[in-house]
């Protein structure tokens, strides 16, 4: 199917003369982003005169419902839009995800240029012709504010890490794109270690006990998701407890990395999860100490450990992950912690929430966070077009706030985002 690029000139200019744009002439929200800009060090660099021209950022999302609204105001004039879905539709989904996201970062570098994508659902390929996309439009940056657990080895490998680091460079040159993405909210509905075989051939989350109980959030989709290194082999199995049912089971296929089940939870229904080693393969030495990782989206898990649970696209190297505290600097219990793969994760936290023009106003989680560090650097790269990702990354190093324990710790990465005065 042919995929239609929208360039978006008049229908915003007509909005504009027609109906005021959502966000206009609301003194209260102007002094939420004032303070946003203060908070991040922003305001000295745009009084500089530092505002991000010349940098296009990729938001890359799955939400961009009413978009068009808000252009010319809580959005730049102008966004260049493509859709990556199968069936070619950019407002799908009833949601104002990315639109936040997109807010977040033109309050912090008006001046820089935003491209807004969505892809396919379970379509990991359709991510990476995304991030394709946006590099062909120049894009300098990729914000990303949502997980896909299963997309990787939970350590920041497998086929489309493989794929993104290609496309995205080693970070070393100008040239090279610089990814951030939230670290995840999953620090309570994540588990990770090694596997320990209990009694009936299934991992023990507990002494003696093989199964994990999942609590729904309510009639939404549950996803649950594993993920491990290639060189291992797990199944995962989930069981309605109520009525002592197999809802479905899933094996991760040789050489692969991860798989998931997905089920509609029934209404008063009580659900486990269990994993044991693929069918066919005998326990050796390995599996005994070989890690993995579970995550549940959509409901809550018993037994959880926020220990390593930063998720797809944060665990990669080429991604800036970014977690989420609180207005007392203290990490949000639910925000995702290390490590992960080759790099410190998450390497830096943003207070949460912000306010935003649409509707509800507060976004909060490391949804909010994500966005925060994209806005910085796009003031970054606007002053400096010249730096590498690396040195970007590195500049926003320098000037992050330490929290306790002193350096980089798995919680808080290098510490509060927030920019030096400009040079």
């Amino acid at each position: 199917m042919t995929r239609r690029t929208v360039w978006l000139l008049p229908i915003a200019f007509l909005s504009l003369v027609l109906t005021p744009s959502p966000g206009r002439d609301r003194p209260e929200l102007a002094a939420e982003r004032a303070k946003l800009l203060v908070r991040l060090g922003a305001d000295r660099w745009q009084a500089a005169g530092a505002r991000g021209r010349g940098v296009k950022v990729l938001v890359i999302d799955s939400g961009f419902r009413g978009w068009r609204g808000y252009l010319g105001a809580a959005l730049p004039s102008t966004v260049l839009a493509k859709a990556f879905r199968a069936d070619a539709s950019f407002e799908t989904r009833d949601s104002m995800h990315g639109v936040r996201c997109g807010e977040v970062i033109h309050a912090l570098a008006p001046d820089a240029e935003l491209l807004f994508a969505n892809w396919g659902p379970g379509d990991a390929d359709s991510f990476v012709r995304a991030v394709t996309w946006g590099k062909e439009q120049g894009a300098r940056l990729i914000s990303c504010s949502v997980i896909m657990p299963c997309w990787s080895d939970g350590e920041g490998g497998g086929p489309i890490h493989a794929a993104l680091a290609r496309l995205m460079g080693s970070g070393d040159s100008a040239g090279d794109l610089l990814g951030i993405a939230c670290a995840g909210n999953t620090a309570q509905r994540h588990w990770s270690g090694p596997f320990r075989r209990g009694a009936d051939g299934n991992h023990e989350w507990a002494p003696g006990q093989t199964a994990n109980a999942i609590t729904p959030w309510g009639e939404e989709r549950v996803s649950v998701e594993l993920c491990h290194p290639p060189q291992n082999n797990y199944s995962v199995h989930v069981v309605n407890l109520s009525t002592a049912t197999e809802v479905g089971r899933a094996t991760v296929e040789a050489g692969g990395c991860s798989t998931a089940v997905r089920f509609l939870p029934a209404a008063g229904g009580r659900y486990a999860v269990r994993v044991g080693l693929a069918p066919g393969v005998s326990p050796p030495a390995k599996y005994e100490s070989a890690s993995f990782h579970l995550a549940i989206l959509g409901g809550w898990l018993e037994h959880a450990t926020a220990r390593g649970s930063v998720a797809f696209p944060a665990d990669g190297a080429e991604f800036v992950a970014v977690g989420a505290v609180n207005g007392s600097g203290r990490r949000a219990a639910y925000s995702s912690c290390g490590p992960n793969g080759s790099r410190p994760k998450p390497e830096f936290v943003a207070e949460v929430p912000v306010w935003t023009a649409a509707p509800g106003g507060s976004f909060s989680g490391t949804s909010a966070a994500a966005p925060q560090a994209s806005g910085l650097a796009a003031l970054i790269l606007g002053r400096h077009p010249d730096w590498s990702p690396r040195k970007v990354r590195e500049a926003m190093r320098q000037a992050a706030v330490d929290i306790e324990p002193p350096g980089h710790d798995a919680e808080t990465g290098y510490g509060l985002l927030r920019l030096a005065p400009p040079d």
